[in-house]
């Protein structure tokens, strides 16, 4: 398997740069081979369909454990794989009109469409590219191929159920010709099929004890539920090999970031990580089976400077090159090789909130997007532009926000204790629609998905499913107990590197003025609150297990 050629692990432009995963190309190109060795099928019986079937890539960027390719392998002589760069995408977000697609993320992307590409190659198919939307092209590449299904992973969220509703409609109006056997009369009727395929939680939504709707409003039970009540169905086996394709000329070829009207945007401090099933894979291999990190997860997860801290698998979830149930039988098999403890269990425990935001989104639909979220909170807000961009920009005052910040406009990813933080600081502490936050890291997150961006703000802001609606986190407490040093500070903001470590994080006129004071008591050159009534204010920014980090 072959793959571009990459720096040597720790010889990054500067010392200031890691990427992830950190391994050399020929290292990658084996886990990826022996992965797919351990998760595919040579069955060659199964295949027993005709015609084509057309498989419509989404968020599911991925050829192992992928039903969608499969089941269209299996029903079809030819499978035809299909990405479509739908032009919305790289529009402008609902509320606000910030990009709905930032550089960093389209970078991502498109390194994970050149991997998926190389790989369906490798298996015998290709990945036909066109630039348009999905109810224009799929529709007129079932007519010209006499496609009889086209196979997808469902969504769940509006924009991608309306754009499904679409390629429904566009599909009934193209009229096949009557298969061998079949009347004349009866073919008029005969349209090709959009078949949806869930495939992007852990636990099937066919597996759950409950319906949708009747989904608990808290996660605890939710979660207790199903670990009692359900079971984690295995990876779908891919054939070895998935070919033939139909016959085309031009597969087109992988979009640059100038074509998707964005300019490039390099990585030059923190992390980068590199886009595609085969670094995904890479990273598991090397967190869990290489670094044998995985035993200490549950300790290290809420640190913020580095790569080790914690697995960094969301990138990979949310483009949907990384499958939930390949994570789970890894965990497993490492149970069974190495050792179970609490840490093992802790990264399944992060999916099933992964999984829970997924379904909340079923149960509630757009109101998950709404200013009063899904408890229909009635509360002002307020959209002060000035204050918003000291936020977006990191230039609060509080160099734990503004670092936070500025790590995710430089690489497009940020902790998810960070994510807590800043989170409140804006609703809690500066009054600040939450909307404006959650649309902001639509734009910037390589983790992007609207599940769990949207389900993580409504939480935070007290609109969602928390049963403790007025959480807040102290910045004083926080800075103590996971920047004691101020070794994250200091990293993102150069400036304070001079400062004494327990000066970093409350560094007084040695930094810029605060943008507003803390709700709760402000900040002292000691990192003390200034006022009594604040120190016997109990800490309330008790951890909230969010999603894969």
């Amino acid at each position: 398997m072959n793959f571009p050629p990459r720096s040597k692990p720790g010889s990054a432009a500067s010392a200031t740069t890691s990427e992830v995963p950190d391994l050399p190309s020929n290292e990658m190109g084996k886990i990826v081979e022996q992965t797919f060795q351990r998760y595919s099928s040579s069955d060659e019986a199964k295949r027993n369909g005709s015609g084509v079937a057309i498989v419509w890539f989404r968020n599911d960027l991925r050829v192992l454990d992928n039903e969608a390719l499969v089941k269209a392998w299996a029903s079809s002589q030819a499978v035809l794989p299909v990405y479509c760069v739908d032009p919305r995408l790289f529009g402008t977000t609902h509320y606000f009109g910030f990009p709905k697609t930032g550089a960093l993320r389209a970078q991502f992307l498109i390194e994970c469409l050149a991997d998926l590409k190389r790989n369906l190659m490798n298996r015998g198919l290709n990945l036909l590219i066109q630039h348009g939307k999905p109810e224009e092209i799929l529709p007129s590449l079932a007519k010209t191929f006499e496609a009889h299904t086209v196979y997808a992973h469902k969504e769940t969220c509006s924009e991608e159920l309306n754009v499904e509703r679409l390629v429904r409609n566009g599909l009934r109006q193209v009229v096949l010709p009557p298969s061998p056997g079949q009347s004349t009369s009866l073919s008029s009727s005969n349209h090709p099929k959009l078949q949806l395929i869930w495939g992007s939680t852990m636990y099937h939504i066919e597996d759950l004890p409950f319906s949708t709707s009747s989904l608990p409003d808290v996660y605890t039970q939710f979660r207790k539920s199903v670990e009692s009540k359900c079971t984690i169905r295995i990876c779908i086996r891919t054939p070895t090999l998935l070919g033939p394709p139909p016959n085309i000329e031009d597969w087109g070829s992988v979009p640059s970031i100038d074509q998707l009207g964005l300019h490039e945007e390099k990585v030059s401090r923190g992390m980068r990580f590199i886009g595609g099933e085969a670094a995904a894979l890479s990273r598991v291999n090397e967190y869990f089976w290489k670094k044998d990190l995985l035993k200490v997860y549950k300790a290290t997860r809420n640190g913020m400077l580095g790569a080790d801290y914690s697995t960094k698998f969301s990138p990979w979830l949310a483009s949907g090159s990384l499958s939930p149930r390949f994570i789970y039988q890894e965990v497993k098999r490492y149970e069974k090789e190495r050792q179970a403890n609490d840490s093992t269990y802790w990264v399944l425990f992060e999916l099933i909130w992964r999984d829970y935001f997924r379904f909340l989104s079923v149960k509630y639909r757009n109101s998950l997007f709404h200013l009063g979220g899904p408890r229909k909170v009635e509360a002002r807000w307020s959209q002060d532009q000035t204050m918003f961009e000291a936020w977006r920009d990191g230039c609060t005052g509080y160099p734990l926000i503004d670092a936070n910040m500025k790590e995710l406009s430089a690489t497009g990813f940020m902790s998810n204790r960070g994510r807590q933080i800043v989170c409140s600081f804006l609703v809690r502490d500066m009054g600040i629609d939450w909307r404006m936050g959650a649309e902001w890291f639509e734009t910037c997150l390589l983790d992007y998905d609207p599940c769990s961006n949207y389900g993580n703000w409504t939480y935070g802001a007290g609109v969602g499913n928390d049963p403790r609606e007025d959480r807040y986190f102290s910045i004083p407490k926080q800075a103590k107990t996971y920047d004691p040093e101020g070794e994250y500070v200091a990293f993102w903001l150069p400036e304070l590197q001079a400062l004494p470590n327990d000066k970093r994080n409350f560094p007084g006129k040695s930094y810029i003025n605060q943008i507003v004071p803390l709700k709760f008591g402000n900040i002292t050159s000691s990192g003390d609150k200034d006022s009594a009534s604040a120190r016997r204010t109990a800490f309330r920014g008790k951890q909230r297990k969010g999603h894969m980090r």
